[in-house]
């Protein structure tokens, strides 16, 4: 995959959009706007409505990121700077690590495997709006930060912290649980609908699952990973083995550091001893002499 990405980016480069995630936030403040002063007109004219992209209404596979934002209190106009600084920041975050031009592809990527489960929902249901919008491809991004910055600290709310990992978790179990509960519908539109949330995020998907190390689950290397532990644990028993005995007494340097070892000259065979035998010690003779005997 990463040779595949390299040989695009060597062709593709060029035309990368320097800083993107500036002008998707742009996009998204604009649709606040027209969701402040007119949601419906984005629902009968920019909304993902596959029925009317069909009878040529193109404009509607990119207006639809204009998606109107909640203001139900005085405090969502808070809430709605606080969420665009901070996918501003994972954004900017991601193409610093990333580059320009695989930030760029894994939006739009994003945006096609969207329009995708756009087109999925409508050939089974029929007519009607794309009901995921655009938060699985904000969802998408965070994942993306999250296993790539796994130990950023996020102050949640400006008072909470919690590190990026924890948050992709909570994304992961939320998306996993609903996809489950989808399936476990039993339904045509239950198990369509899970299809549609899967293909939403499918670029973190293929991201997430491309770059894993895959090499040291294989069998081969799980072999030669237990080869050398056992070869670490022969090793560590040869080191712990004592290196000097005393002949009399059988202490080793294992009991007291302090111990020091001698061979005696007299004794014939590797006899070894520590200074409080090694003078007061009777010599070992394999053979006897008539004289001595």
């Amino acid at each position: 995959m990463n040779d595949f990405l390299n040989k695009l980016e060597r062709r593709f480069g060029r035309f990368a959009i320097r800083n993107l995630m500036y002008y998707i936030i742009v996009i998204y403040a604009v649709g606040a706007v027209i969701g402040l002063i007119n949601e419906e007109f984005y629902w009968t004219y920019l909304s993902l409505d596959v029925g009317k992209v069909l009878h040529g209404q193109v404009w509607r596979l990119l207006t639809f990121l204009l998606e109107p934002y909640s203001f139900t209190s005085p405090l969502s106009f808070l809430f709605l700077v606080i969420e665009l600084s901070f996918y501003y920041y994972v954004g900017r975050n991601l193409e610093r690590a990333w580059g320009a031009f695989r930030f760029n592809l894994y939006y739009l990527s994003g945006l096609l495997f969207n329009i995708l489960a756009a087109f999925v929902l409508y050939f089974v249901f029929g007519d009607m709006i794309y009901p995921i919008g655009i938060s699985y491809i904000s969802r998408a991004l965070f994942m993306a930060f999250a296993v790539l910055f796994p130990d950023v600290t996020i102050l949640l709310y400006f008072i909470i912290p919690v590190k990026a990992k924890w948050l992709g978790y909570l994304y992961g179990a939320f998306l996993i649980f609903r996809v489950v509960a989808c399936f476990l519908s039993g339904t045509s539109a239950g198990i369509t609908l899970g299809i549609a949330i899967l293909l939403a995020v499918a670029n973190f998907l293929i991201f997430f699952f491309s770059t894993r190390d895959y090499h040291r689950i294989s069998p081969a290397e799980i072999k030669r990973k237990r080869q050398y532990q056992r070869q670490v644990n022969q090793a560590n028993n040869v080191v712990n083995f004592p290196r000097h005995r005393c002949t009399i007494c059988g202490r080793t340097e294992r009991d007291n550091r302090d111990l020091e070892f001698r061979f005696c000259s007299k004794c014939e065979g590797d006899h070894e001893y520590c200074l409080d035998h090694l003078y007061t010690h009777e010599h070992i003779k394999t053979y006897i002499s008539p004289e001595e005997s």
